[in-house]
Order: C-alpha cells, then structure tokens, then sequence
C-alpha cells in the first residue's frame, strides 16, 4: 500500500468526484469547495473513506490531496499534478491503523529536535522554509515542496530563521496514537525542552480496506 499526494486545480464551480481508497485527507490552498453540504475553506481540512464529490465555490479552488490505496489511483480530474508517493509497511496498512492530516508550525528559527514517528507520512510546506536532515542526508523546501518520512528513521527539522513556517502532513499511524501525538524524542536531554512547534490536527480516520 502506499500513500500518494496530488495537487489538484478546480474552476469556478466545478464538480469533481473521487473513487474508493483505504483512506484520505484533503487539504485547501486556496478558494473553498462543499461536501456534503458542509463548505471547506482556504487553510481548513477533512477526511474520508470513499468516494466523494466536490463542488469549487467562486473563483475555484486548489488543494493538496492524501490518497492510501493498493493501486496508484488515477491523478484526475485534468488539472493535476502528482507530487510524491512513500510505501506504508505491511504492519500499518490495514485495520488497526488510521490515516491523520494535521499541521505543524514553527516560529522563525524553530527546530525539531532529533526524533521519529511510529508511521510514514507525506508533508508538503505551506509557508516559510525548512530543512530536513536525516539518514546522512540534508534537504531544504520551499512552499509547495513535497517530502516523505518514513517514521522510525530519525530526523532533525531547522525552520527559516526569518520567516514563520508551517508544513501540512498526512500520516498512517497505529490506533494506539489517535488524538496522542507521535513524535518521540530520540536524546533523552530534549524530552523535557521546550518545543517550538505547534500542532493544529484537522482529522483522524481508521483504514477502510
């Protein structure tokens, strides 16, 4: 199984419909769309766990789109953009497990101390600037840019030193952690610092298969 994400871009007032996954979350950048009846605004979230059908406000809308499913789904409607896919293990991806769309964010300056996660996941920064240093490697994103944790592999975040930044991820977790945060410190020093970072959680849903 793995965990996809897609960028895509809706007219004014288009309808648009997406098939059956185990799991997904979908996050506005920008403009509104209505589901179900309930509209979703710039910088707001929700989940699902089967098809769904979304209809763009005025002036249309875009969104960062989190699919878990067996197959590489197709990146439709036309005005899509396939920015990254990770595998979630075996172990995960299955009843037992949720899918969890939240936001992390930082003050200018503001690191993430050496830690992991008990799950993979996808983020993709929506504002500021980040680096991320792990497994020997260091790379830096700018909004829009796309990277996958695995979650046992540790890692280290250094925020822009100017600007405040913030990244949108979508994690497959075990049920243990619902509404509990993952992250868990790797030298015991930092357990008991302060945090930078603050969490706004837009959703948490179990693994439909």
């Amino acid at each position: 199984m793995d965990l996809h994400l897609f960028e895509d871009t809706l007219l004014d007032g288009q309808e648009v419909s997406f098939g059956d996954t185990a799991a997904r979350a979908i996050f506005v950048t920008a403009g509104q769309v209505a589901v179900d009846g309930r509209v979703y605004a710039t910088d707001e979230g929700f989940m699902t766990d089967g098809p769904v059908t979304l209809k763009a406000g005025v002036g249309g809308a875009s969104l960062w789109r989190w699919d878990l499913s067996n197959d590489s789904p197709p990146a439709s409607p036309e005005r899509t953009v396939a920015k990254l896919s990770g595998p979630v293990p075996a172990h995960l991806a299955g009843p037992g497990s949720f899918l969890r769309l939240d936001s992390v964010s930082f003050p200018p300056g503001g690191t993430a101390m050496l830690h992991t996660h008990q799950g993979p996941g996808i983020r993709c920064l929506r504002e500021g600037g980040i680096r991320i240093d792990t497994n020997g490697h260091s790379a830096s994103y700018g909004p829009g840019g796309a990277w996958f944790e695995e979650g046992p592999i540790s890692v280290f975040a250094q925020a822009d030193h100017v600007l405040p930044s913030r990244f949108i991820r979508a994690m497959v977790l075990p049920d243990a952690l619902r509404g509990k945060s993952s992250i868990h410190y790797e030298n015991e020093e930092d357990r008991a610092k302060p945090k930078s970072q603050s969490y706004r959680n837009f959703g948490e849903i179990g693994l439909s298969l």
